[in-house]
């Protein structure tokens, strides 16, 4: 199969797994969290099709040609634009958080409406130009300046699970490195999308007058989003979504920043304050009902232990599945396809009454998060989920937790979480996971500044190592050297 070929199947694979069943399907989302559905056309987003004056195209060609136009003005423009158009996505964000947040709900139909507003109020957080530092060498010889330049422009693909947050993320990292960008979005969150790049581009031309930055294919296809890839004046990808995409991604011969999937586990020992654990379970698995790629999947827990830490679930508000109702929600949530375990698009980011309808189990309005007891052989273990439930396996003793751990990551160097007292114990998981995001005796979120230390992205490039996104992900090394002047002393 020859690299063409190979893009092509891959990324219509991708476009596939979500869109087409999220898309224009009513939920059946009720109880908890005060969430509601209404129409599948969302009030305030724009009706799709090209207007490239808001920085709308269904033309790749066009789409690079004026991102490529408007990334020169930015350059001329200097990094105090920059960095005021970095604060101006963040306040458009703050300000429109709950229209926008609605306007996403309604239309990818997942997660939580209260935190698809949180996840726009903090992008307040994401850094901008104050991450460009320019180092110094000076010697007989002359002086050098090593800086942080821009590619140029850049392709991305964002995910339905966070369709403005993601676009806004990156926008913020890669206009503070100095690029502009084209997006391909899912198509189940195109309109949202759409709707964004265009509030952002027409505030950008009143205030800086540049024109558009961010340009996005509307509607996005598999077509564009080949064309995208292959691009010959696209030197950057950035990419956020699964395995295929993320392979499709590292083989083009062009840099690439890949945030691919995760699994992330959980391990509790004989140390842990288990009410801490519970708390710190739940606030990770429960963000956006467990679409965030770094949330709890699966814990094990050593089995001295493993009763105590059960009942601390309970304690904290979870509420636990018996035995014949995880079999029927493990029944309902995954088929099996060929070689491996698919779930099924009927429950994913939905509320933890919706899980309980197809469990047969009565969920109280005021339970965010379900949890049970299974084996490591139940799908649930192995498989990226992204629903508020959460299996708990049985280890023989922390080795065993250990090693439970390391196999059902994947080895994906993506998030692990461990709540222990003993630092030998999170030591040696820490190196034996080696995952770009290790959460201690908090929640997942913490490794991003929710609960912890550390400051927010919504691109986690795990497969290629860069980590947390950040505006000198975006940047090349540049080293401007000049010989024998202007050393003073």
């Amino acid at each position: 199969m020859d690299q063409s070929t190979l893009v092509s199947n891959v990324v219509e694979q991708v476009l596939r797994q979500l869109g087409p069943q999220l898309q224009g399907r009513a939920s059946s989302n009720g109880g908890g969290n005060g969430h509601s559905q209404t129409a599948n056309t969302p009030s305030g987003a724009t009706s799709g099709g090209a207007n490239p004056a808001v920085g709308r195209f269904t033309n790749v060609d066009e789409a690079v040609d004026t991102a490529a136009r408007a990334q020169q003005q930015l350059a001329q423009a200097g990094v105090k634009v920059r960095d005021g158009i970095c604060k101006l996505f963040k306040r458009m964000a703050r300000e429109n958080a709950q229209e926008w947040g609605r306007i996403e709900f309604e239309e990818t139909k997942i997660g939580r409406l209260d935190h698809k507003v949180a996840k726009l109020e903090l992008l307040e957080a994401i850094p901008g130009v104050e991450f460009l530092q320019t180092n110094a060498h000076s010697g007989d010889a002359g002086i050098g300046l090593d800086e942080a330049a821009p590619w140029g422009v850049i392709g991305a693909i964002t995910p339905v699970t966070h369709s403005i947050p993601t676009l806004t993320s990156n926008a913020i990292s890669m206009i503070a490195a100095g690029n502009a960008v084209v997006f391909n979005p899912h198509p189940a969150g195109a309109k949202c999308a759409a709707m964004a790049v265009e509030a952002y581009n027409r505030a950008i031309k009143a205030e800086f007058g540049i024109d558009p930055l961010l340009c996005t294919m509307d509607p996005p296809t598999l077509r564009t989003a080949e064309e995208i890839f292959k691009h010959e004046r696209i030197p950057m990808l950035c990419v956020t979504g699964g395995p295929a995409v993320a392979r499709a991604a590292m083989k083009q011969p062009k840099r690439a920043v890949v945030a691919g999937p995760g699994n992330p586990p959980v391990v509790v020992d004989e140390t842990a304050d288990f009410d801490n654990a519970a708390k710190s379970i739940i606030a990770g698995a429960i963000f956006d009902n467990n679409l965030l790629c770094i949330g709890e999947k699966e814990v094990f827990v050593v089995e001295s232990v493993f009763d105590q830490m059960m009942d601390a679930m309970r304690r904290a508000g979870a509420m636990e599945l018996n035995s014949q109702q995880v079999q029927r929600l493990t029944e309902a949530a995954f088929t099996y396809d060929k070689d491996h375990y698919a779930v099924s698009k009927d429950l994913v980011g939905k509320d933890p009454q919706v899980l309980g309808q197809a469990c047969g189990a009565s969920v109280p309005s005021g339970v965010e998060l379900l949890f049970g007891e299974t084996d490591e052989n139940n799908p649930f273990v192995p498989e990226e989920q992204m629903m508020p439930f959460v299996p708990f396996v049985r280890a023989r003793n922390f080795d065993h937790a250990l090693e439970l751990a390391i196999k059902h990551e994947h080895g994906f160097g993506h998030t692990a979480c461990i709540h222990s007292n003993n630092l030998a114990n999170i030591t040696r998981m820490g190196q034996a996971c080696n995952t770009t995001l290790y959460a201690v005796n908090g929640p997942s979120t913490g490794c991003l500044g929710v609960g912890g230390e550390g400051y927010p992205s919504y691109s986690i490039a795990t497969p290629t190592g860069e980590g947390v996104a950040n505006p000198l992900t975006f940047t090349r090394f540049r080293r401007v050297t000049v010989s024998d002047a202007l050393r003073i002393v």
